[in-house]
């Protein structure tokens, strides 16, 4: 079996054979959330996304070390070089120290990636965690001359870069064209050019997160915890380093140039990019209302999906598109995918109840095993993937039918791979699954024993309408009655 891997690179723009560093090992860096709020349904896409790339390097048989960052400092307001610290500045608003914030929606993170049954990473290091590395490492671009220091700040030199290396690469943009479009913001005036970014920057005296550094006492800029981190756990240079299509353009950008500007040599092999998540054919965005959180779709709660979604469901509706097109949420498209989940599922349990015969009945298992594969090389085709293992369920069905047959060799076969993709490479959790769809199952009950209690008041039978109240709440279930309708809580 031909088991050559094609990734596509962003740097390049095409698929390129991967052939990592150091033969049966890859090093894999992706960009983690920033904390100051919760992870919302198109960061969990990339997580996703890059979960089902871990998950095949592991089945190829790769050793990987994979490196995935909390940012809990240093991330400006619109990832410009001026504003406040987004958590510092939660902090401020909700009258708790930045840590707690830090500490909140870290926790949160890690519940919603283990719910869509996300491996953790090897290394999750934070940038707190590594501000000497960044500041060493500011040492040494100050020292190579692409970096200069102003009333405490430093900044990175992007034109004086730009004349011995390319600024822009990976993006595709040209420095005359970004020079062309930006405009001068008040409060960049220690800037010699508007399109240098921050290497550190000095605190104001209000700003509760800051460090010692010889310039003042600041904190790092966004772009440098990547390349530190990066750096100490995978190396100079590495294999992979992902995230989503937006951080290519600055963040990514600003990485390469760092990370040049250093050893002055490209830090990444394949730069791999996810793409991103829309609701109902319009951008996720909080500031319109066009937004829901993962617990919204897991418990019904939101007004622009009518029933809730089981964290298997929208992961397994997720994959079912390749991880750099665009892809579209909606009520239509969750319920087809809770359907076609269910239909996997029952084709594990008819699996194990069909007894093989001498020969298999027009069904090559081979080549079906192949063609699994292959369409994960081809850059993880998780949606070819799928399609194939439905092939197989179509099979599965007519031999559990009894009108084909399937020998001991090829059930061993169908069984393996079934199982290898279905939980080892997509990440299909059941027990996920079962327990999800038990909460949605509760919530579908409450809320149809709340309508017939409605129904009992309004018919004044008022016994049962008692009845109901002091049943549930002997099972820790409180009715709470107010003019806008009745609601429960689960004690």
């Amino acid at each position: 079996m031909n088991n050559s891997l094609f990734v596509y690179n962003s740097l390049k723009g095409k698929k390129e054979l991967f052939k990592p560093i150091l033969e049966n090992y890859v090093g894999m860096y992706i960009c983690g959330p920033t904390v100051y709020n919760y992870v919302h349904l198109g960061n969990c896409r990339t997580f996703i996304s890059f979960d089902l790339i871990y998950r095949y390097l592991k089945h190829l048989g790769y050793k990987v070390r994979y490196v995935r960052n909390i940012t809990d400092a240093g991330h400006l307001e619109n990832d410009e070089d001026e504003g406040e610290d987004r958590i510092a500045k939660k902090a401020r608003l909700e009258k708790i120290e930045p840590m707690e914030v830090v500490q909140r929606y870290t926790v949160d993170f890690h519940d919603k990636m283990d719910k869509f049954n996300v491996l953790p990473p090897s290394i999750e290091p934070t940038a707190t965690g590594h501000i000497i590395e960044q500041i060493e490492l500011i040492k040494l671009i100050i020292n190579n001359g692409f970096a200069y220091e102003v009333n405490g700040s430093v900044y990175f030199d992007v034109l004086k870069f730009n004349r011995e290396n390319h600024y822009g690469k990976l993006s595709g943009r040209k420095i005359e064209e970004l020079i062309h479009n930006t405009r001068s913001l008040e409060g960049q005036n220690d800037k010699k050019n508007p399109q240098d970014f921050a290497l550190w920057k000095k605190a104001e005296p209000e700003h509760i997160m800051h460090w010692p550094s010889p310039w003042s006492d600041g904190f790092p800029g966004w772009h440098l915890e990547c390349t530190a981190m990066s750096r100490k756990y995978l190396g100079k240079k590495f294999d992979i380093h992902g995230g989503g299509m937006d951080l290519k353009f600055p963040h990514h950008e600003c990485e390469i140039a760092q990370a040049e500007s250093i050893e002055n040599i490209s830090p990444v092999n394949y730069w791999l990019h996810t793409n991103m998540l829309t609701l109902n054919g319009k951008k996720m965005a909080k500031s319109t209302g066009n937004n829901i959180l993962p617990d919204e779709m897991f418990n019904g709660s939101n007004n622009l999906i009518k029933k809730p979604f089981s964290p298997m469901t929208v992961r397994f509706f997720m994959l079912q598109a390749h991880y750099r097109s665009i892809i579209d949420i909606s009520q239509d498209a969750l319920e087809a995918s809770e359907k076609g989940l269910n239909r996997l599922k029952e084709s594990l349990t008819t699996l194990e109840k069909i007894t093989p015969s001498n020969s298999t009945t027009n069904f090559d298992m081979v080549a079906w095993k192949e063609s699994c594969y292959k369409a994960m090389n081809d850059d993880f085709n998780s949606p070819i993937l799928i399609a194939h293992l439905f092939d197989a369920v179509k099979f599965i069905n007519t031999v559990s039918n009894a009108k084909k047959q399937i020998s001991e060799s090829d059930l061993h076969i169908l069984k393996e791979t079934f199982h290898h993709f279905y939980f080892d490479v997509l990440g299909l959790n059941i027990k996920t699954h079962s327990d999800s769809i038990n909460t949605i199952q509760l919530k579908g009950v409450l809320d149809l024993v709340l309508d017939l209690r409605k129904n009992a008041r309004n018919s004044k039978d008022f016994k049962t309408s008692d009845l109901i109240r002091e049943s549930l709440l002997k099972l820790n279930i409180q009715i709470n009655d107010s003019e806008m309708g009745s609601s429960y809580k689960i004690k």
